[in-house]
């Protein structure tokens, strides 16, 4: 029986490959491989600002699914992808309401944006990964934190002289624009700056 690999949320970039689209990093907990997926920009945005703690003024797709789960009496369990054919992943969340398991096919994109509101493992059959993954070293790894790092410096400057009473002002306000990608590079700034005081 094939085992399976745990995966995390590493980074969600622009996709070099397809324009319009984004690449989401996935990788091994406790290893070295990474699983990148082609998403589409509503799930990258969804996920991205999730995990950068951005509330948005009214609930997003995934937002009100996971709140109709609960208000239900289920929960997401687990999401796993379990295939892959011509660049595209196929995977099936699993919910658990009472004592029963049910099983639903899904985008891999929007089980993983699940997922990460429901705190939940997102598992790959061994072969899959072996067969999709990037092997990267421990000094390729830090190599790339330090270029996240540097990018992330660069960023900061993108509101030269804002006092973090204008960064609140602005978060705001980017969030009524319903202009997330600028909200979630706002809330990232803000919480640089609480981390260095």
């Amino acid at each position: 029986m094939d085992k399976k690999v745990e995966l995390q949320v590493i980074n969600i970039t622009n996709s070099q490959a397809q324009v319009g689209a984004f690449a989401m990093l996935l990788g091994e907990v406790d290893g070295e491989r990474q699983l990148p997926i082609i998403i589409g920009p509503a799930e990258a945005q969804a996920t991205a600002l999730y995990l950068k703690g951005v509330k948005t003024p009214r609930p997003l797709t995934h937002d009100l699914f996971t709140t109709s789960l609960t208000i239900l009496g289920a929960s997401l369990i687990r999401v796993l992808i379990y295939k892959a054919k011509d660049g595209i992943f196929y995977s099936y969340i699993y919910l658990k309401k009472d004592e029963e398991i049910i099983r639903i096919d899904a985008r891999t994109s929007d089980a993983i944006a699940l997922a990460v509101r429901a705190d939940c493992p997102i598992l790959i059959y061994e072969s899959i990964l072996e067969q999709e993954c990037l092997h990267m070293s421990s000094e390729e790894r830090t190599r790339s934190e330090e270029t996240d790092n540097d990018e992330e410096a660069e960023e900061e400057h993108d509101l030269p002289g804002a006092t973090s009473r204008t960064l609140e002002e602005a978060l705001e306000q980017a969030i009524k624009d319903e202009n997330y990608e600028l909200a979630a590079r706002i809330r990232d700034q803000i919480n640089s700056r609480n981390k260095n005081q």
